[in-house]
């Protein structure tokens, strides 16, 4: 039963793997589509790897510590959970994060944490609904 539920599990995980990799990959090809200068997984501090990052990181290492107003970061987690703090560590020079996800209804106790942490939730347009109207604006 164990070796079940371990395979079971391993084959979980690949297909949350392959989701993400391809939200990833989808939004690589809208932002490449309007010409909007990023780079994907670059390395920042302590190893750290933004999903997308702009406009380069020879701008984001020229920066000084307090950060320039030309750089920004976006997570991509087709879901959130708590995993949306990860996102929080990730560039060091940006205040002010964004995070995409897919998830509906991210709850307004977790909404209220991620807008103290300074961290903007991006979601598409047909999700917004779920959200309450607070959150929307």
């Amino acid at each position: 039963m164990d070796g079940f539920i371990s395979f079971s599990l391993s084959v979980q995980n690949r297909r949350k793997s392959r989701m993400g990799h391809s939200l990833e990959n989808h939004l690589a090809a809208v932002l490449r589509a309007h010409n909007i200068r990023h780079v994907r997984g670059a390395l920042t501090e302590h190893n750290h790897k933004p999903d997308f990052l702009f406009p380069d990181l020879e701008t984001y290492q020229a920066a000084p510590a307090e950060g320039d107003p030309r750089l920004t970061m976006l997570g991509a987690k087709s879901t959130c959970k708590d995993r949306w703090r990860q996102v929080l560590a990730e560039a060091e020079k940006i205040s002010r994060k964004h995070l995409l996800t897919l998830e509906p209804g991210i709850s307004e106790p977790q909404t209220n944490q991620m807008e103290a942490s300074s961290l903007q939730l991006v979601v598409p347009s047909p999700v917004h609904n779920s959200y309450t109207d607070a959150h929307r604006g």
